[in-house]
């Protein structure tokens, strides 16, 4: 049940990345404050979210006894791991800022969230063995379907052929990213918070030439509330919940992954209603309460099969 190297059991591990599933969520509405307060692009945005956020888990990395522990890893294996999880991470936050250019958030969310869920379970199944079973298949059928219910369910939208292949993309890197992790997660050395700093690392420097393209300082006339926002996308959203992500998903199979993050359009859709003023509709309710239900259905699941692996009796439901 549980990661050699953390310690981490599977249940925590859900709740880490049922954690990271909010979180992500309120990067939105963060995000789209910042916009309306300077001329920051998305790109740029992206870039300072990550190089914000690898300062703020340097410092708890240096804080933490966790980090002076080492690990047998070779120094290629950790090389190979941070650039490949980090250039995964640069594609699927572009591609994805990109596409909500190019087509919308709508058709952008759908895509990019619902097409990450089947590649990663065809990911997982391929190069790991690992099965969803008639139940976790309903799961995964149900919480797409409340994602689109949900995003679409609201008004009109316009579907671009370009941005539809931006949001593909986005998914191919956070399927990517998840399919790895929990690849080297398997054999119970991962230091999720060391995997965690140089992911971020390979982002940032990834990011900085386009972000020096765009503009790396933009122009506000409230540079405090600027400030506070990016400090904000930095560390709740960003060094939080990456830390929690990566953790979770080394020791969580990866098709549960994906449909555990899903909770952040939910997350997103209840900030929308509750801070920013949006109505409150039959899509959003019904789209909400289908996806909490495939997602505790899915989690479940999970932990009864990880006390299953481990020896441990299930527990007796009616």
């Amino acid at each position: 049940m549980s990661n050699a190297f953390s310690g981490l059991p599977v249940g925590r591990g859900l709740l880490y990345l049922i954690v990271a599933g909010a979180a992500w969520g309120t990067a939105g509405a963060a995000a789209s404050l910042v916009y309306r307060t300077s001329d920051m692009g998305p790109v740029s945005l992206s870039f300072w979210r990550c190089a914000l956020g690898l300062v703020l888990l340097l410092a708890a990395r240096s804080l933490s006894r966790r980090a002076r522990s080492t690990t047998h890893e070779p120094l290629g294996r950790r090389v190979l791991r941070a650039a490949a999880t980090g250039v995964g991470l640069a594609v699927f936050q572009t591609a994805y800022f990109a596409a909500v250019s190019a087509t919308g958030l709508a058709v952008a969310t759908v895509v990019t969230l619902g097409a990450g869920p089947v590649l990663i379970a065809l990911g997982a199944r391929l190069t790991m063995g690992e099965r969803l079973g008639r139940g976790g298949l309903a799961a995964v059928v149900g919480a797409l379907a409340g994602l689109v219910v949900l995003v679409l369910g609201g008004g009109e939208t316009t579907v671009e052929p370009w941005g539809v292949l931006l949001a593909l993309l986005s998914a191919a890197g956070y399927s990517t990213m998840t399919l790895l992790t929990r690849w080297w997660g398997r054999d119970g050395v991962v230091d999720s918070s060391g995997t965690t700093v140089r992911a971020f690392a390979v982002t940032s420097l990834v990011l900085l030439p386009f972000a020096a393209a765009e503009g790396l300082v933009p122009h506000t006339d409230a540079p405090g509330a600027l400030l506070f926002l990016l400090l904000y996308v930095a560390s709740v959203p960003t060094a939080l919940a990456y830390g929690l992500y990566f953790a979770g998903a080394a020791v969580v199979r990866s098709a549960t992954v994906s449909v555990i993050m899903l909770l952040e359009p939910v997350s997103a859709a209840v900030l929308a209603v509750t801070l920013l003023g949006e109505r409150l509709t039959v899509g959003t309710m019904a789209g909400t309460l289908l996806m909490l239900g495939s997602v505790a259905g899915l989690a479940v699941g999970e932990a009864r099969g990880a006390r299953a692996r481990k020896g441990e009796p299930a527990a007796v439901t009616a």
